[in-house]
């Protein structure tokens, strides 16, 4: 059957040219034959230059998803089963494999697929029309490459649970695939242990991207008071607590994420030494300012702020105010540990919007280290939404 051909308008596809993976629906002159949303097509440049493979759906501002720049590679078994064994043998180079993230979307050249590992459960996150026809498909290829390498899954969750999916015209879709299994996992990670609830949790249950920025936290943490805000399930709260921290405040709004997280410090024996909250963090820090409280280390991990550029402008505020006042609680001398985890907050405004927090407060910065996500979660080059995270941490000084 003979693959319907997108068209480039003429000077258009310069993402798609630079190494991205996308072409949006005003970069397209014409599309020829038939199709139907999810189809693999053809793509050409506006002079017939095949650019190649990709799976088109009108519904999406995202019309087509590159999977091959290889116009005669045929899309089947044997392609996603090369693309995840690469993805394999990537992540056992970089990485603790114990949990990790094993297809990162784009930036493994499976656009729009999403799947984490937690021990021996996988969750699945399918963002794209295209794919997810495949996703059964590329589960059951995950499944046998890893039992190659002696890991036997033996369970896997769908958590498609995610408004984008709206956007490429898709309902939102949870639950299993495969049989049903208990959802509340356990992992180990940097020598902490968790209880990671893949059906009910944020995202597919646990942030894995921060796992070496929590071990980066550790040797800042011995003897050390910490405030830990946005907690979730309470990660960098437990890290610095197994560093061994005198005390540990963690801190969020859900009560479901601080029930969580105190489990989690029982699991590790740290219950006496790691307490968790649940309050606003915008309203806690400064009441804890007016009492006075101080802190060897802050830690700030939240949401967010921006999922588009147009409230890029109400996140700056957001981010300026938090770092402006966790700055405030740091004792002369201590440290802020401090992140974005939105692409639209790029690494410049980021950057400049704490060093306005740091100014209007009179502190000066002295950076012990910036970091990004870790690498079960590759930054491709020109596919900017692969580069989202970024984490500094700070020693903070009085001006002198």
């Amino acid at each position: 059957m003979s693959l319907a051909v997108v068209t480039l308008k003429k000077g258009e596809g310069r993402i798609l040219k630079s190494g991205g993976m996308w072409i949006f629906d005003n970069e397209i002159d014409s599309i020829m034959g038939s199709f139907v949303n999810g189809d693999i097509v053809l793509i050409h440049d506006f002079d017939g230059y095949p650019l190649g493979k990709g799976f088109i759906n009108t519904n999406s501002r995202i019309s087509v998803r590159l999977l091959t720049r290889d116009e005669r590679k045929e899309i089947d078994e044997v392609f996603f089963e090369q693309r995840i064994r690469d993805a394999w043998e990537y992540r056992k180079k970089v990485v603790d494999t114990g949990s990790c993230r094993i297809i990162f979307a784009e930036a493994d050249f499976m656009p729009g697929l999403i799947v984490d590992k937690f021990s021996d459960v996988l969750v699945v996150q399918s963002l794209a029309l295209g794919i997810d026809r495949f996703k059964t498909m590329i589960v059951d290829i995950i499944k046998k490459v890893l039992a190659q390498d002696g890991i036997i899954i033996r369970g896997v969750y769908e958590r498609s649970d995610v408004k984008v999916r709206s956007q490429e015209g898709m309902d939102l879709v949870k639950g299993f695939i495969g049989p049903e299994f208990p959802t509340l996992v356990n992992i180990e990670e940097n020598g902490v242990r968790y209880q990671v609830d893949v059906k009910d949790g944020q995202k597919t249950g646990f942030f894995l991207d921060q796992k070496y920025n929590r071990l980066a936290i550790q040797k800042l943490c011995k003897g050390a008071r910490v405030l830990d805000c946005f907690t979730h399930t309470g990660s960098f709260a437990l890290n610095a607590g197994i560093a061994g921290a005198s005390e540990v405040t963690g801190v969020d709004a859900s009560q479901l994420a601080v029930d969580q997280a105190k489990e989690n410090a029982r699991l590790n024996g740290l219950s006496d030494r790691v307490r968790f909250i649940c309050r606003d963090v915008f309203e806690l820090l400064p009441e804890l300012e007016e009492k006075g409280e101080k802190y060897d280390v802050v830690i700030l991990d939240p949401p967010a702020f921006t999922k588009s550029r147009s409230s890029v402008k109400n996140a700056v505020k957001g981010y300026r105010e938090i770092n402006l006042r966790a700055m405030k609680l740091v004792k002369d001398g201590g440290f802020l540990a401090t992140c974005s985890c939105s692409h639209f907050m790029d690494y410049e405004l980021f950057t400049k919007t704490i060093g306005q927090a740091a100014r209007n407060v009179h502190k000066r910065l002295r950076q012990v280290e910036y970091r990004t996500q870790a690498p079960d979660h590759p930054v491709l080059w020109s596919a900017d939404e692969s580069y989202y995270l970024k984490f500094y941490i700070f020693q903070v000084c009085s001006e002198r």
